[in-house]
């Protein structure tokens, strides 16, 4: 019951937070319309990454709640702002309608959003670890682990069910006009909510926290205490840098940037792509709970690690892969026809307007922005100060003030085989599939084991604040703002593949500081005051 009730509750709230990415094109169009697609996509993706800005805040409250409070009623808290955040985005008028006060009321959601999920995950880690036996706690808490894919899963589902049923006007709907399908989704957290609520309110104490308390030695300061005192803040930091950032990476690249990568970047067709993204979902997720048993037979770390290590070794094939079984006309062409933009770099700006301010009007910035909308890679070549920005495509060179310059190099980049989207007949399907739940393995190997590794690290006195702080300023800042790092990366270099350093790197430290400095715990009385 402590399990099922623990994880359900959890499937609902990763729900509420991740049903925001599921959408992010369509919320894009809506509420950041007043500056361009490219511009557009990425401010949405920070407004996603904005949720994950403020997690470790939310840890910190909630952490040093949950130590002197209790793990059941703060996460009860934590549950009901997620639900209120996710109801009130589906009632935002649209930018068109209501102007910016609509992206600021939706940043200030996800803000609330992410405070409430930086007491999510460490209260119920943490109760269902203090509740399983000592043989058995990286097989249990392994199933709080699948709770982040499941509510991915169940968002993918049920946007995919009423996509499917009103059809994609009804469901995308215009700026302008305030009902359209895409909120549904966000509306019906108003019932997973109370059901939730129902489900963690049926819960007793965690039986560890309860010793504690009745032996009268639980923590009155546990902020100061786990992040005061040199040996806990040690801890911290090497299990911030050592695991959850290298987790984080490795998690959201898998899940979030694939999704992103197969609509935003190779043009499949926001369902086809859903539809492949869930069924990888569901092939993987099997093995959050194998490698939580294993855990408890071999350890965590060297499952851990296993996982880093695979994703910088096999990122970038992976992903070349993906492109070639889901989108080969745009691979091919990729390498037949290649693009160069020849410009001033003085006029080469960084493309990313997170506040929709500037205005990308040099005759570089217009070339390159107009590849990056069409997924084109560009190499840049320098040409002598002053001289105007032209793109070279193949044989073909089009300068930048070339009349409907826009139009003429989009037929240029049409009649070099580039094309406008991917083609559904030519998607292997099969083979994507398999790429993608490959990603969604190596989420479950660094994943499964991370609860329970966590809660082993700290001593029950400062265990909720300890632990969170590190998990979600890992999960929150190096994965949360992944995507839009990704994405910007590929904006500023004109490879679609280059963004794919950043959780290489991030995840290739963790190994290494993991490796070295981390210690085994599989073994640990978790009791310990």
């Amino acid at each position: 019951m402590v399990i099922f009730a623990s994880s359900l509750g959890t499937v609902f709230e990763w729900y509420d937070f991740y049903i925001y990415g599921t959408l992010a094109p369509i919320l894009a169009a809506q509420f950041f319309s007043g500056v361009n697609p490219t511009a557009a996509f990425i401010f949405t993706l920070l407004a996603f990454a904005a949720g994950f800005a403020v997690r470790p805040f939310g840890a910190l409250f909630f952490g040093r709640l949950g130590d002197i409070v209790g793990r059941k009623y703060t996460f009860i808290i934590t549950m009901t702002l997620m639900g209120v955040g996710t109801f009130f985005i589906g009632l935002l008028p649209s930018y068109a309608t209501a102007g910016i006060i609509a992206p600021v009321i939706l940043i200030c959601l996800r803000l609330a959003q992410g405070l409430a999920l930086g007491g999510e995950y460490g209260g119920a880690a943490i109760y269902v670890c203090e509740h399983a036996p000592r043989n058995k706690r990286g097989l249990y808490t392994s199933w709080i682990q699948t709770t982040a894919t499941l509510g991915l899963f169940m968002a993918l589902l049920l946007v995919l069910g009423i996509r499917s049923s009103v059809g994609e006007p009804a469901f995308v709907g215009k700026p302008e006009v305030f009902w359209a399908a895409w909120r549904i989704p966000f509306l019906l957290s108003a019932v997973l909510l109370v059901v939730s609520i129902w489900i963690r309110l049926r819960l007793n104490e965690s039986p560890v926290f309860q010793r504690m308390k009745a032996e009268g030695k639980g923590s009155k300061r546990p902020l100061s205490e786990a992040f005061g005192q040199w040996s806990n803040l040690k801890i911290a930091i090497l299990a911030l840098f050592g695991a959850t950032a290298g987790e984080a990476v490795i998690w959201y690249g898998g899940q979030f940037y694939a999704l992103f990568f197969l609509t935003q970047t190779l043009k499949v067709p926001g369902v086809n792509a859903q539809i492949m993204i869930a069924i990888a979902l569901a092939l993987g997720t099997p093995f959050f709970i194998l490698f939580g048993w294993l855990s408890d037979k071999i350890g965590r770390k060297p499952i851990i690690l296993a996982g880093f290590a695979l994703g910088v070794v096999t990122y970038f094939p992976i992903f070349q892969g993906i492109t070639h079984f889901a989108n080969p006309k745009l691979e091919a062409a990729l390498a037949s026809a290649p693009v160069t933009v020849i410009a001033d770099p003085s006029e080469c700006s960084f493309q990313f307007n997170p506040v929709g301010t500037a205005k990308f009007t040099t005759s570089c910035d217009i070339a390159k922005s107009a590849l990056v909308a069409r997924s084109v890679n560009y190499e840049n070549v320098e040409t002598p100060k002053g001289t105007k920005a032209s793109v070279k495509v193949g044989e073909q060179t089009i300068p930048t003030d070339t009349p409907n310059f826009a139009q003429v190099l989009g037929q240029a980049i049409t009649s070099h085989g580039y094309p406008a989207s991917a083609n559904p007949a030519d998607i292997n399907y099969a083979m994507t599939v398999l790429l993608l739940t490959l990603l969604v393995i190596y989420v479950t190997l660094v994943y499964a084991p991370i609860a329970a590794w966590l809660v082993e690290l700290f001593p029950t006195r400062i265990r909720y604040s300890g632990l969170s702080l590190p998990y979600h300023i890992g999960n929150g800042w190096f994965g949360g703002f992944l995507p839009a790092t990704v994405f910007a990366i590929v904006a500023a270099t004109g490879n679609i593949y280059s963004g794919l350093w950043y959780p290489i790197v991030v995840a290739a430290m963790s190994f290494v500081i993991g490796l070295i400095f981390l210690p085994e715990t599989k073994d640990r009385d978790i009791t310990r005051m």
